[in-house]
């Protein structure tokens, strides 16, 4: 019943907004996947957010793995009168957050969900308010878990809709389809007047995407990579007109003719090393930009009139110079010279010529940095435009894509980063080094390379699986739901996990459980801890290591049995999403509070930074105060006197950790240390009444610090 009643609320709050002006600065985000985002209420992204660059993070699971840097979408149209009777040969359309109330109109953004997310506890604490807030209604007749739909009326009477899929099956939850369809409505502001009547004569579109290649890079990489300035793009697709009655099954799943445009992050001359893959050379190697990412064309609409698709768009599908297109100024009479230019460029013309309609990387295959090509410090775009298009009053046109990301996986991103810096440390290393195909390389950069280019096979896989999808009208094998909900709860000697039934379990493939746990992080390998059947609610994890800091997930899991074709995904048993149930804080032993002040201990002591992998397992900064009174204060000082951080701790356990950073957030240096203990009240045995602490009492020891 309250499911229903909240469902009917938030059904309501949407029809309220409908066709009402929304706050340009809104967005809404989908967390479901593998690829996290999120979408503008203006029309289009740019990923800045006065910290660093936002969205399109794949592997979600991960931190500082977003990709967006920014979308520059754009409408252009001859022959047109706008509402104040002036005339244009040529009127163009920017859609940015400078543009709102010019030429833009934000009308609507609002996510749906096929079901409400889980509740998540861990020791009491709701973990799963933020993925609520995601939500306006729940649709539990819609296909895919989230459906963002976003409307925006233009000055030129052209209002776009564009709805966005997201999907959590396992093999196609990283990429997003959107469909965008331009209706000519006349409607060139917020109100309901309708202002304009005519024909959109030569309707353009067309969208530069700049992606950085993970926002890693930005710092293994370095130069400007954090806003793609060394960014490589190609495309593929020049033969589809041929290929369009070529059927693709996961037993040939790859195709080069499909539309598309994807890019990596490339080689900066200013490193002398190679760059490609973005290997952490200055820790263990690991490749932090795995990353090819770009958008594939699904469908185009041939008229108004036919909505088959047309082979022959996108009309420029290519790249283009980063930050080289016309201005579009306050969209005066004045600015109709770069209308002019925009529409030369959305016709196919690259803007300066600075673009091309071919695949950068191979026709400037002996250039080692990108960005020298055309030297636009913004780097280089995703380019694709559309059209042109006549649209009568009423009319509409319909373009749909798949923006993805593919690449190797963190473990093969480890596995050779790390193969790769052992050779970089050490020049008489060798190899052999063993290439995907099976040979062997004594190249060390020959190795590491051709790893990283089979991200090219998995993004066109990734595309090729969403162009599936869509053909088959969303039908995709769905997988189980997840519990409705998941608890964690810390022990002295195990960590007990409970959970809700899936809804699934009465469906006849319902198999059961799986869960999965890291160790000392959340964004880290999770690994199958139990598999559990169903109509059993609760586990027990007794292996725990006190000090340690543990998370977890649950997955329903099905037999399979509904996914035999093997034509839109592989077949097997499905799983649901590991982001609906993953924990975010931690689960831990906890310790009985300390007895005396001779039981208290620091651990490790001394903290040596060279040693800290074998310390507390991927918490690398991490000291912890043991068997310390339940109810007492921690002061840690310099040896000098200097207070250096003052830790409450009041859960009355014996454990509390510090995590080597100060109250000004700076971590510590190397130095001998003083934790100083006070309790902040009578302490009492439960058992024999026996006082154990008095209010005051306090003891200091010290420990030492080596970095």
């Amino acid at each position: 019943m309250q499911y229903k009643v909240y469902l009917l609320f938030l059904c309501s709050m949407t029809v309220s907004i409908l066709n009402a002006q929304v706050d340009e600065t809104k967005k809404s985000y989908i967390r479901v996947g593998s690829l996290q985002s999120h979408f503008s209420a203006w029309g289009s992204e740019r990923a800045w957010n006065n910290s660093y660059y936002e969205g399109l993070r794949w592997p979600a699971d991960y931190s500082y793995q977003d990709n967006a840097v920014i979308k520059r979408s754009w409408l252009g149209v001859e022959n047109f009168t706008d509402a104040d009777g002036n005339h244009w040969d040529h009127y163009g359309l920017y859609f940015s957050l400078g543009y709102v109330g010019l030429g833009i109109f934000p009308m609507e953004l609002t996510q749906t969900a096929k079901f409400l997310p889980p509740t998540i506890y861990v020791d009491g604490n709701d973990q799963s308010s933020i993925y609520l807030s995601d939500i306006d209604a729940v649709n539990p007749d819609q296909i895919a878990d989230r459906v963002v739909r976003n409307v925006v009326n233009t000055s030129m009477g052209l209002t776009m809709e564009r709805t966005i899929y997201a999907f959590s099956q396992q093999y196609h939850d990283n990429y997003f389809i959107k469909v965008f369809t331009f209706t000519n409505t006349g409607n060139a502001d917020y109100d309901d007047d309708i202002e304009l009547n005519e024909t959109l004569q030569g309707v353009r579109i067309g969208w530069g995407t700049r992606y950085n290649g993970g926002r890693e890079a930005g710092w293994t990489i370095g130069d400007g990579q954090s806003w793609g300035k060394h960014t490589w793009v190609t495309r593929r697709g020049e033969d589809y007109a041929q290929h369009t009655a070529d059927v693709l099954t996961e037993a040939n799943p790859i195709a080069e003719w499909i539309r598309c445009g994807f890019a990596w992050a490339g080689q900066t001359t200013r490193n002398s090393f190679d760059n490609l893959g973005g290997p952490d050379v200055s820790n263990d190697g690991r490749l932090t930009s795995p990353h090819h990412v770009g958008s594939a064309v699904l469908h185009v609409d041939v008229s108004p009139a036919d909505s088959s698709d047309d082979v022959n768009q996108p009309v420029f599908n290519g790249w283009h110079a980063g930050d080289t297109y016309p201005g579009l100024g306050n969209l005066q009479p004045s600015d109709e010279l770069n209308m002019q230019k925009l529409y030369s460029m959305l016709s196919g013309n690259p803007y300066q010529n600075k673009g091309g309609n071919e695949r950068f990387d191979e026709v400037y295959s002996d250039v080692q940095d990108p960005f020298t090509v055309h030297n636009d410090a913004g780097g280089t775009n995703v380019m694709m435009t559309y059209g042109p298009f006549d649209l009568a009053p009423g009319e509409s046109i319909t373009i749909v894509e798949a923006e993805g990301i593919n690449g190797l996986s963190r473990t093969m991103c480890e596995t050779i980063g790390r193969r790769w810096k052992q050779a970089y440390d050490n020049s008489s290393d060798t190899g052999p080094f063993s290439l995907p195909d099976g040979s062997t390389t004594s190249n060390k950069d020959e190795y590491k390379d051709a790893w990283f280019y089979t991200g090219k096979d998995s993004i066109l896989l990734t595309f090729s699986r969403a162009k599936r999808n869509y053909d088959a009208g969303f039908q995709i094998p769905q997988p189980p739901l997840p519990p409705t909900l998941f608890d964690v709860s810390s022990g002295g000697d195990r960590i007990y996990l409970a959970w809700d039934a899936s809804p699934s379990e009465i469906d006849p493939d319902f198999a059961g459980y799986q869960i999965y746990r890291a160790i000392g992080k959340p964004d880290t390998t999770f690994e199958l801890l139990a598999e559990v059947d169903k109509g059993i609610y609760t586990y027990e994890d007794m292996t725990p290591v006190r000090g340690f800091s543990y998370y977890y997930y649950i997955l329903s899991v099905n037999d399979g049995s509904n996914n035999l074709d093997g034509i839109i995904n592989p077949i097997g048993p499905l799983h649901s999403s590991r982001f609906y149930t993953k924990t975010t804080s931690p689960a831990f032993l906890k310790r009985q509070a300390g007895r005396s002040f001779d039981e208290f201990r620091v651990v490790p002591n001394p903290y040596h930074i060279s040693a800290s992998s074998l310390q507390y397992t991927n918490e690398p900064d991490k000291i912890m105060f043991l068997n310390i009174p339940g109810q007492c204060d921690i002061k840690i000082f310099t040896e000098r006197g200097d207070l250096v951080q003052t830790i409450h701790h009041r859960d009355g356990s014996g454990d509390e950790t510090w995590n080597s950073v100060t109250s000004s957030r700076q971590v510590v240096v190397s130095g001998i240390y003083l934790v100083h203990i006070e309790v902040i009240e009578d302490l009492v045995d439960s058992n024999t009444g026996a006082i154990l602490f008095k209010k005051g009492e306090a003891v200091t020891r010290k420990f030492v610090v080596i970095r």
